[in-house]
This record gives C-alpha cells, structure tokens and sequence, in this order.
C-alpha cells in the first residue's frame, strides 16, 4: 500500500522533475559549452553557472508554480497537483542535476593546478551526458515507457542543445574577436 502511494506520488511529479533537471542540465551546461567556446577561465564558468542556476532554477520553479496553480483554478487538469510541490521539485531538480555541469571546473578551482580546459571541458561533458541519461532512465521508469527509448530521446535533445551552445560561443567569439 505505501510502496503504490510513493509510485503515484512519483508519477504525479516526475514531470516537475524532468522539466526541472533536463533545464538545469542544459542551461548550465550551455553556460559551460558557450564559455569552453569562447575559452573563459574555469572561475568564470563557475561563477556564470552558479549565476544561472540560482536566476533560472527560481524562475522554473515559480513558473512551474505559477502554471500549475492555473491549472488547478481553472481546472484544465484532472490531477489536481499542488503547486508548491511542483514549483519546489522544479527548482531542486534544476539546482541538483544543473550543478553537476560545473563539478570539474570547481574542481579545477580547488585543485589550482590550472588543470588543461579540453579536459575540464570533456569531464564536464561527459558529467553532462551521465545526467541525461540519468534523467532518460529515470522519466522511463516512473511513465512506464521503454528506458532505452527514453535514455536515447534525452540524450539527443541535450547532446543538440549542448552543441548549439557550444558552436554559439565559438561562432560569436571568433565574430566578436573575443580571444581570452
């Protein structure tokens, strides 16, 4: 009986959680493939990530909160979700898998061995693909779908974001004749 309410409950607010974390994920890691583009110091991508985490995980949330208690005042949901609950796992989500794009550059921080940014970058991108997997596997689980299927749909939405992101900050940089 309580393992069929943790299931419900986990159904209800997985989409929090996926629309929460695959945003986190992307964004930050956005952050991280645009500075790596332009070739900013590891300080600056924490800071610009940490920047985005806080700003946009906030505005997911309450917008999450602000779209669910819609919902639920207009009835165009038959679930009748509280919107707490979702803006919070929206916002935990997005901070929780958003953090782990910039894992190798505190490290690189912490470390002050000015540890080589292609491999900052490349620990920081596979990180990032772990997560999506993650986020594929788990969003399979809790709807039922097939788990490869849905490993593979996340992974190839966030590996696309993650290139535009990258190929946008190389792209501008080199136009702007940005050369740090």
């Amino acid at each position: 009986m309580i393992f069929r309410k943790k299931q419900k409950y986990a159904r209800d607010y997985v989409s929090s959680f996926i629309l929460g974390a695959v945003d986190g994920i992307v964004t930050t890691f956005a952050v991280v493939a645009a500075s790596a583009g332009v070739g900013v110091s590891s300080t600056v991508v924490v800071i610009l990530g940490i920047a985005n985490l806080v700003a946009d995980g906030f505005s997911m949330g309450s917008g999450a909160f602000l779209a669910r208690q819609a919902e639920n005042s207009n009835k165009l949901s038959r679930r009748n979700l509280k919107p707490a609950i979702v803006g919070g796992v929206t916002f935990v989500a997005f901070l929780a898998i958003g953090m782990l794009s910039l894992i190798p550059y505190m490290i690189d921080i912490a470390s002050q061995h000015d540890l080589k940014s292609s491999n900052i970058f490349l620990s920081s991108a596979i990180i990032t693909g772990c997560a999506f997997l993650f986020i594929g596997y788990v969003k399979g689980i809790v709807t039922r779908e097939n788990p490869i299927v849905a490993v593979l749909i996340t992974f190839m939405l966030g590996a696309t974001a993650a290139s535009l992101a990258y190929f946008a900050g190389d792209i501008l940089g080199a136009l702007l004749g940005v050369s740090v």
